[in-house]
């Protein structure tokens, strides 16, 4: 399944799963450097497995290409005022769910797991949802708040995977680098198609609101789920 083991032998730490369950140990190699690149490739994999996160994502960025003027949604037509937008929220989850993964992990704070994880659930529904019935238009504040949740959450599953014992801090930051790569890959992916449709009336009038209706209604289902 999902459950991975960390290894430490000589300084060295490997974390081994079902899909990677042989590994070969090279004790010439810096055992930071190879501490280092384990936790930022379980970080990128984290975000990319993580669907409640992605979908998050996913919900904010489709009305970052877009404005709210006279209760319509429209395109907005400067790029670099959606790219300044975009960086403006993407840096409000970043720092919030940085500052969540490094204290949590350090056992600075224990937050109840379930109560996270429904907290989660209820970020991507209410992001979804105001999409389609905005009641936030200026979303930085909100999605730090709600970083802070998705922090507790990425904190969790490092739990799980372990610390290295040698090299605790640095496996939380090498973790927490990778969850940005992830997500900077996801937002490269989906940032240049938004802009290419932010246009078109049936991207304003049906796909996004359509598209974030399906992300609430999954949403809606985790929240019952994890309740």
């Amino acid at each position: 399944g999902n459950h991975k083991a960390i290894v430490n032998i000589n300084n060295l730490s490997r974390v081994f799963s079902a899909a990677n369950a042989k590994q070969t140990f090279n004790f010439s190699q810096s055992s930071y450097l190879s501490t280092f690149n384990q936790y930022v490739y379980q970080g990128i994999l984290h975000i990319w497995i993580g669907i409640d996160h992605i979908l998050f994502l996913i919900a904010l960025l489709l009305t970052c290409v877009l404005t709210r003027t006279e209760k319509q949604w429209q395109g907005i037509s400067s790029k670099k005022q959606i790219i300044k937008h975009t960086a403006w929220i993407v840096t409000a989850f970043t720092l919030a769910h940085s500052i969540t993964l490094t204290t949590t992990a350090m056992n600075l704070v224990s937050p109840n797991s379930r109560w996270v994880e429904l907290g989660i659930a209820l970020s991507v529904l209410f992001a979804a949802l105001n999409n389609v019935w905005p009641l936030v238009l200026r979303l930085g504040w909100v999605t730090f708040a709600f970083g802070l949740l998705h922090g507790m959450g990425f904190a969790s599953v490092l739990g799980e995977l372990g610390l290295s014992s040698d090299y605790q801090l640095l496996s939380i930051v090498a973790f927490n680098l990778g969850v940005e790569i992830g997500q900077l890959s996801i937002l490269l992916i989906a940032l240049p198609v938004l802009i290419s449709i932010r246009g078109y009336q049936w991207y304003k009038k049906w796909l996004m609101p359509v598209g974030s209706f399906a992300i609430a209604l999954i949403a809606l289902q985790w929240s019952i789920e994890r309740f």
